[in-house]
């Protein structure tokens, strides 16, 4: 149904082992000795195949892991076995290099403009040292390959009759349409995301900002309050992450309520310039619209513009708080000075989605993966640090001191803290006077996720029991 509104809908249209250097007019921390860490199977495995395609130069023929953790490497000359061996990897005399193969693909690239309808994919597949065609028909291939002047014998069928689609993400802060009107996604859900009330009546139908058919709106609740979901189509991801219009994303982890005077940001697909951030005013703010009043919203002084409605309100910490509803002032001077934007509190249509058995899409993984909490949830990471604490203590990880990084990229940590207790994690660097949190996960739950974009310095989390006592599991990555 198309409707108008104070709220910010828009007409529809078409189409990241300390050795140490001390920082330049700082004082570095003394650096902790470190134990000595043996490379995980994959790093190891990566070593193996960058140092013997170097060393085999044009005879490599590719390398891949059989049984989790055999490296076997192949060449065209068997007289690098021993070589192979040396390095730590099983040989394989095969009778196409890398360089062979790769030069069929690029050949069969060039023709794809040519390559029959039921063929589907191509790629270098080293185990069998052929490039592999996925097709429905063995004719196809042999004609696809005639066609690109490639040696058939460097070609191998492999019978398909799956027809590839492009998959898109669901990503806040990004537009969809519906038939009538133009909105923006607030946060991923299982199987879709949610979304502004008065953006869309439930059944109707929606598309992606690129025009493809994306689902339709599994409910939808305005005036009164102003949520509503959107159920998606196989061929879109939700996805734990809002846009920044920066070339960056804000990771999302969770959804706990911030106290009036947090610092929030709003993202949206009309305002897309920029990211515009202000503070909580007020919860529980009552709104009347020409449609109807609206009640429990949150209310800012953040600018918004219409298409805007239905985007993300989230802390810098990358908690879910909102959904852009309506407001007063624009962003179009640039500055949104003035402003008065509500916002509606994710918390009541996540408990409805609950009730099916769906969540918030964040940051631990989306259905079937494993939480915070789970066995081997905080498996896989760089370096992992255990402890215990009681009640109101802290601990400081690494081995309570620090890390260096040397270069800027993601920082992320998984903390597993015992069933029963809320146990937060702080992220601090060293600002060359003392440590400063940058970023923190404080849910009112054992266990907590962070990640931090961070440029190169000397970094420590801080692990701290609010309440409860047992043993942790910390698990961290850095750049």
């Amino acid at each position: 149904m198309a409707r108008r509104h104070l709220v910010l809908g828009v007409m529809a249209v078409s189409g990241l082992t300390a050795s140490l250097a001390t920082p330049a007019h700082a004082q570095a921390p003394t650096a902790p000795d470190r134990p000595q860490v043996t490379a995980a199977p994959a790093d190891r495995a990566a070593g193996i195949q960058k140092h013997l395609k170097i060393s085999l130069g044009a005879a490599f023929g590719g390398a891949w892991v059989e049984h989790g953790s055999k490296v076997v490497v192949a060449t065209t000359d068997a007289a690098s076995a021993p070589a192979i061996k040396a390095a730590g990897a099983v040989p394989k005399v095969v009778k196409y290099t890398a360089r062979d193969l790769g030069a069929v693909q690029k050949k069969l690239n060039r023709h794809a403009g040519s390559a029959p309808r039921s063929v589907t994919a191509w790629y270098v597949d080293p185990e069998t040292n052929r490039v592999v065609v996925k097709a429905s028909s063995k004719a196809a291939v042999k004609r696809f390959a005639e066609a690109g002047g490639v040696d058939a014998a460097a070609v191998r069928y492999v019978h398909s009759t799956a027809t590839p689609r492009p998959l898109y993400d669901i990503v806040g802060g990004e537009r969809y349409w519906t038939p009538s009107a133009g909105c923006s996604v607030a946060f991923s859900v299982d199987g879709g995301y949610v979304t502004a009330g008065h953006c869309g009546d439930q059944g109707e139908t929606t598309s992606g900002a690129n025009q493809v058919a994306q689902g339709a709106f599994g409910g939808s609740s305005f005036p009164g309050n102003d949520y509503a979901w959107v159920n998606t189509n196989s061929q879109w991801t939700p996805t734990p992450t809002v846009n920044k219009w920066d070339g960056t994303y804000q990771t999302i982890h969770g959804a706990v309520e911030a106290p009036v005077g947090s610092e929030v940001c709003r993202s949206g697909s009309t305002t897309n310039t920029r990211i515009w951030c202000g503070q909580i005013l007020q919860r529980g703010a009552t709104v009347r619209y020409a449609e109807g009043t609206v009640t429990g919203l949150i209310r800012t002084d953040i600018c918004a513009d219409p298409g805007d409605s239905g985007g993300a309100l989230f802390t810098p910490e990358g908690q879910a708080q909102g959904i852009t509803s309506g407001g007063s002032g624009t962003c179009r001077d640039g500055q949104g000075g003035g402003d008065e934007m509500y916002f509606q509190p994710v918390g009541e249509v996540l408990q409805i989605l609950a009730q099916q058995g769906r969540e918030l899409v964040t940051s631990g993984g989306g259905p079937g993966d494993p939480g915070p909490g789970d066995p081997g949830a905080c498996d896989g990471r760089q370096d992992t640090a255990t402890g215990s604490l009681s009640s109101g203590g802290s601990d400081y990880q690494p081995d309570g001191s620090y890390y260096r990084s040397t270069s800027s990229g993601t920082h992320s940590a998984c903390l597993d803290g015992p069933d029963g207790t809320d146990f937060d994690l702080y992220l601090q660097k060293w600002n060359g006077a003392g440590w400063q949190t940058v970023a923190q996960s404080i849910s009112p739950t054992p266990d907590e996720n962070i990640s931090y974009n961070g440029t190169a310095g000397y970094y420590r989390y801080r692990v701290h029991a609010y309440s409860g006592s047992g043993q942790y599991t910390l698990g961290f990555d850095a750049p």
